[in-house]
């Protein structure tokens, strides 16, 4: 993926990939603009916030390489949308059913604090994304950046709501649209270090996003 509308995005990664963290000092950084990860039919859409400067930033995969993508992608292989639950890289093996995941930002910010220009300098490619998912039931937001971005850009792409949703952990609600089925916008607490570890964010907590995400396929169009 190449992309250069946020210079200082591209510079802040290039950056990172140069200078590593000691812990990866053996590695070679992808230090470019991360595509979405999973299935290309899939018929849930997780929407994060952005890459990680020494997760996905280094591996080049959304979620993959720091403790956050530990976190989902135990409970994606949990809820059964992944094959394994470990993640590495791009070349461990891990396989995700059903399930595309891709983020409101392809390149990592600094400090994890996207602007608003840069987030609307990449919104269009969430857009994108969105808009190929024709078989779309379920938008999963990671976080409320997530969650809003989301919500934004199913409103791109002619959804109506009745009303804006407001971003709690669980939250849920149906957007409409004239020529494709309802999709449901379900909102979780970003697995983020700062959730994790203070408790905001729990196991059974995530397990019981992917619980409801089950739930709403077995009652999808087609099923």
């Amino acid at each position: 993926m190449a992309c250069e509308r946020c210079p200082e995005l591209r510079a802040y990664c290039a950056g990172i990939a140069r200078e590593k963290k000691r812990a990866h000092r053996d590695q070679i950084y992808w230090g470019r603009p991360v595509p979405a990860f999973g299935d290309p039919v899939a018929r849930v859409l997780l929407v994060g916030l952005a890459p990680g400067a020494h997760g996905s930033n280094r591996t080049g995969r959304m979620f993959t390489g720091d403790a956050s993508g530990e976190w989902l992608y135990r409970a994606l292989f949990r809820a059964g949308f992944a094959n394994q639950p470990q993640q590495r890289d791009k070349d461990d093996g891990l396989v995700l059913h059903d399930v595309l995941i891709t983020a409101a930002l392809r390149c990592a910010p600094p400090q994890n604090k996207p602007t608003p220009e840069q987030q609307r300098r990449c919104f269009p490619y969430l857009v994108e994304e969105l808009a190929a998912l024709d078989r779309l039931h379920v938008l999963v937001g990671l976080g409320a950046i997530g969650t809003r971005a989301g919500y934004d850009a199913m409103l791109a792409t002619g959804y109506v709501f009745e009303a804006r949703p407001r971003f709690s952990h669980g939250a849920e609600c149906v957007g409409r649209h004239a020529e494709r089925t309802p999709v449901v916008l379900l909102a979780s607490y970003h697995p983020s270090r700062q959730n994790t570890n203070t408790g905001v964010l729990t196991e059974p907590m995530l397990d019981d996003i992917f619980l409801r995400v089950r739930g709403l396929l077995s009652c999808a169009p087609g099923t």
